[in-house]
């Protein structure tokens, strides 16, 4: 079995907040998403094409009335990137000394 390895898309800051939201729902609605992040709607628009054409992500674009609705999941793929990419971070910090121990 290989290491962990930190993912590059996943570097980001906002694509790793995006993906740990998405990793603990089954969908998550774009305004949810938003708002969960502090994003506009814009910048996260911009996020999510990312983590689509990656394939990390999948949406789907309901109406309610003639109100569209995105709604945003993460993959198989994207669930597993996320896990090794923050397992291979945890192996980071856990090769950390502490303060104590650096004295």
């Amino acid at each position: 079995m290989t290491a962990p390895q930190l993912d590059r898309l996943l570097s980001d800051p906002t694509r790793l907040a995006l993906m740990s939201v998405l990793c603990a729902a089954e969908w998550c609605e774009f305004a949810f998403l938003r708002d969960e992040v502090s994003l506009s709607d814009s910048a996260l628009s911009k996020q999510l094409a990312t983590l689509k054409k990656a394939e990390y992500i999948e949406q789907r674009r309901t109406y309610l009335g003639r109100v569209p609705k995105t709604s945003v999941q993460a993959t198989g793929e994207g669930r597993q990137r996320f896990l090794e990419h923050v397992e291979a971070l945890q192996q980071i910090v856990a090769r950390t000394p502490r303060r104590s121990e650096a004295t």
